[in-house]
C-alpha cells in the first residue's frame, strides 16, 4: 500500500533535475565567496525578492536567528505573534542565541496590523527593554497556513518603520502566499528591512533557505551565519538544486493549493470540522471526534495516511508536489473505509 505522505511539505524529494544540476555543478569554497553556483543562487534570489544582496542559509531556522541578530541587540524586545513559527518552533534561539526578549501579539488569523503594534509599543521607561523588531510570519503555519495580503503586510511594516523598528518577514512559504493573492515577491518585500523564504519546502530542494536585505545587512548576516557554524565549503551541490527550485518550482504550488481544497471538503463531508485552507494546509479540529491528536494521527495512518498532531486539539494535512490529484482520490477511498 502507497503511503499518502501529508505531514510536511519538507517531505519533498529533488526533482530528476535538481539531482542532475547538483552532480553536475560547478563549486568553490564559498567562506572565501568563490562557489559560482552559491554566487548564482544568491544573484538570483536578489534580483526575486527586490533587493540588493541575498545569502544561502542551512535552514528557515537559521535564516530567522541570522536575521533577528542582524537587527536587536541582547535585552532587545522583538514584536511576534502569538502563534508564530519562530516562536513555537525554532527552540527558543531568539533568546537563547540572540538575547532578544519575545513580546507576543494575539491575532485573530496570524495577521498583525498597525493597531496591534500601536498597543503594545511602550514609551521610554528605564525599566522597559528597547523594542527594536517586528517579525511577520506569511504564509502563516500555525493559523493554517494562511495568506496574508501583500496590503496588509506593506500597511504594518510602514507603520512599525515609522516608530523606528526593523521589520523581519518570516516567509518560509511566501510563494503560496503569492499565488494565492496573484501576485510578485517584490509586492510584499518593499517595505520590510529582511525576508527568509525556505528552498525546501513546497518547492522541493532537498536543502536550504535564503535572507534577501541590502548589501550592509547581508554582509552583517554572512559573519553571523560563520558564527553559528554556517560558514559551508564546496556547497554548489546544494545551492544547484535551490536554483532549479526557485526557477521552475513557484507557479506549480496552485496544485497543492487545489489539492488541500479537495482534502478539506473530502474531510468536512466525513463529518470532520475543517478550517478552510487558502493555501496547501488543512487544519482539521479532533473535539468531539478523538480523546487526543496522537489517536487522530493513529486513525489515519491505519490507512496509510500520514498528518501530524498541531497542538492539543487539531491535526494538521499538508500537500505538496508529490500528492497528486490521483492520491487525493485515493484518499478519499480509503476514508471511506475507515471506522
Amino acid at each position: 500500500m502507497k503511503i499518502i505522505d501529508l505531514r510536511s511539505d519538507t517531505v519533498t524529494h529533488p526533482t530528476k533535475e535538481m539531482r542532475e544540476t547538483a552532480m553536475n555543478a560547478q563549486v568553490g569554497d564559498d567562506v572565501f565567496g568563490d562557489d559560482p553556483t552559491v554566487n548564482e543562487l544568491e544573484t538570483y534570489a536578489a534580483k526575486l525578492s527586490g533587493k540588493e544582496s541575498a545569502l544561502f542559509v542551512t535552514s528557515g531556522t537559521q535564516g530567522n536567528l541570522i536575521s533577528v541578530l542582524c537587527h536587536t541587540t541582547h535585552g532587545d524586545e522583538v514584536l511576534l505573534e502569538a502563534d508564530s513559527h519562530i516562536y513555537h518552533y525554532e527552540v527558543g534561539g531568539i533568546s537563547a542565541i540572540a538575547g532578544a526578549i519575545p513580546k507576543l501579539i494575539k491575532t485573530v488569523n496570524g495577521e498583525i496590523t498597525p493597531e496591534h503594534v500601536k498597543n503594545v509599543l511602550r514609551g521610554e521607561n528605564i525599566h522597559f527593554p528597547k523594542t527594536t523588531l517586528l517579525c511577520l510570519e506569511n504564509t502563516h503555519n500555525r493559523h493554517g497556513g494562511t495568506a496574508i495580503s501583500p496590503e496588509s503586510t506593506n500597511k504594518v511594516a510602514k507603520y512599525a518603520k515609522e516608530q523606528g523598528l526593523k521589520v523581519h518577514l518570516d516567509g518560509a512559504r511566501i510563494f503560496n502566499a503569492c499565488i494565492y493573492h496573484n501576485t510578485d515577491l517584490k509586492e510584499y518585500t518593499k517595505n520590510v528591512d529582511t525576508i527568509q523564504f525556505c528552498l525546501s519546502k513546497g518547492l522541493s530542494a532537498p536543502i536550504g533557505s535564503i535572507i534577501a536585505s541590502d548589501k550592509e545587512t547581508i554582509d552583517r548576516a554572512r559573519k553571523f551565519r560563520k558564527m553559528l557554524g554556517g560558514g559551508m565549503r564546496q556547497v554548489g551541490i546544494i545551492a544547484a538544486p535551490g536554483l532549479v527550485a526557485l526557477k521552475t518550482m513557484r507557479d506549480r504550488l496552485i496544485e497543492d493549493h487545489k489539492n488541500a481544497q479537495r482534502i478539506a471538503t473530502i474531510l468536512k463531508e466525513k463529518g470532520f470540522e475543517v478550517i478552510k485552507p487558502q493555501t496547501n494546509i488543512v487544519v482539521v479540529s479532533i473535539i468531539n471526534k478523538f480523546e487526543n491528536p496522537m489517536k487522530a494521527v493513529d486513525y489515519f495512518e491505519k490507512a496509510g495516511i500520514l498528518c501530524v498532531p498541531f497542538g492539543s486539539d487539531k491535526i494538521r494535512f499538508t500537500t505538496h508536489r508529490m500528492i497528486a490529484e490521483e492520491d487525493v482520490t485515493e484518499f478519499e477511498r480509503r476514508l471511506s473505509s475507515l471506522h
